[in-house]
């Protein structure tokens, strides 16, 4: 059995990852090379090794950050030059690592079970690194910020396109809104974010654009008709095609005339993310956080807990880390998380009631020593 610890790195040790760096962060991180399909990374006295394949390695050498590239083939060849039959990862693996004395690994919670139980066959120590499995990812470096910052003005640009497609709807007798005279449904304002978003180079991925109860459930994507005068929720978090940073933004709007208790739920929200604004600083604890704002929308009458058979009010996290995952650690909310400076962190705190609808507003933050720096410019207004 693996265990679970974290593990200082010697001469007879390494860190390895097997996986395709498209949809892994960790190998996307070390690498800064962009591939489809698994291929070996390991790490081993401050040296950043590739093993590619035929089809990659020319690739690898001109554009992935680490220090050496391998031939996948060549291995093969060695082997299969010494007999046997088929050539696996591990037989790979296992080669590399006896010529060069490497006998502990340490690989992340991702890591594939079937490679790890053939590598302890072979001799190995394999042991789970605790995430985050690098953990100066936490700490964004000022060149990650400003990826970061330019994700959120994708964000802010499909936004925009969002919201200029619902001024020029109208409001029909049936109270649903037009657009070239039929109704718009969530599917086409999602068409229109998320085309102007791809225009720029970025990958839409899941936005969020759902209206009246459907915003009761913060991760519903929205679907069919959107009537006038009920909350519409856009949370849009484009990745770039280039970097893999993602940005993240939600915006909380009415087409027509808000009730009263949505204007009031909307400005308790604007408040909740002031305050968490306010507080957000290097060592401040992320729990503490996000209980003050609980506490003042309960104060303000929005309270939380399960009514009517299911969870209302303010029911997820105040935010969490962002860079190459769209989650990523530290977290604000129901659990300690120490904020440091260099993290960058989302600030969103909603509310959400059926009959009423729901409130969201994100913005992103750079932690600082004495506080914090918003990366996002979009506006914040309710009606439209």
């Amino acid at each position: 059995m693996m265990i679970q610890t974290r593990k200082i790195l010697n001469k007879t040790s390494a860190r390895l990852i097997f996986a395709a760096s498209e949809s892994d962060a960790n190998l996307l991180y070390a690498t800064s090379f962009f591939a489809p399909d698994p291929f070996i990374f390991f790490q081993h006295l401050g040296k950043k090794y590739l093993v590619m394949n035929d089809l990659e390695v020319d690739r690898a050498k001109r554009e992935a950050k680490v220090h050496f590239v391998q031939s996948l083939s060549g291995y093969v060849r060695r082997l299969r030059h010494g007999g046997g039959g088929e050539v696996t990862t591990s037989d790979i693996l296992t080669l590399i690592f006896k010529e060069k004395r490497i006998r502990a690994l340490l690989v992340p919670t991702n890591f594939p079970i079937f490679l790890a139980d053939e590598l302890r066959s072979a001799g190995f120590s394999v042991v789970i690194q605790n995430d985050p499995y690098f953990e100066d990812r936490e700490t964004k470096a000022p060149h990650e910020v400003a990826k970061i910052r330019d994700s959120i003005r994708i964000a802010e640009l499909g936004l925009e396109a969002g919201i200029d497609a619902l001024r020029k709807t109208k409001i029909g007798r049936d109270r649903y809104l037009y657009f070239n005279r039929r109704r718009m449904t969530s599917e086409d304002l999602k068409t229109v974010v998320n085309t102007a978003i791809m225009a720029q180079g970025w990958v839409p991925s899941h936005t969020i654009i759902s209206s009246g109860n459907q915003c009761c459930d913060p991760h519903n994507e929205g679907h069919g008709l959107i009537r006038a005068h009920t909350s519409i929720v856009f949370d849009i978090f484009p990745r770039s095609e280039q970097t893999g940073y993602f940005g993240d933004l939600s915006r909380t709007v009415v087409r027509g005339r808000a009730s009263e208790r949505l204007k009031e739920a909307y400005e308790s929200v604007r408040q909740g993310q002031e305050l968490g604004f306010r507080h957000i600083r290097d060592g401040v604890d992320g729990y503490e956080v996000h209980q003050k704002i609980l506490q003042l929308f309960k104060e303000r009458g929005f309270p939380t807990g399960h009514m009517g058979g299911r969870m209302q009010g303010f029911f997820h996290g105040t935010g969490h880390g962002l860079g190459l995952d769209i989650h990523e650690p530290p977290r604000i909310g129901g659990v300690p998380s120490i904020l440091h400076k260099g993290h960058v962190v989302t600030v969103e705190p909603g509310l959400y009631y059926m009959g009423m609808g729901g409130v969201r507003l994100e913005d992103v933050v750079l932690v600082t020593r004495g506080g914090n720096r918003n990366l996002t410019r979009a506006p914040k207004f309710l009606e439209i």
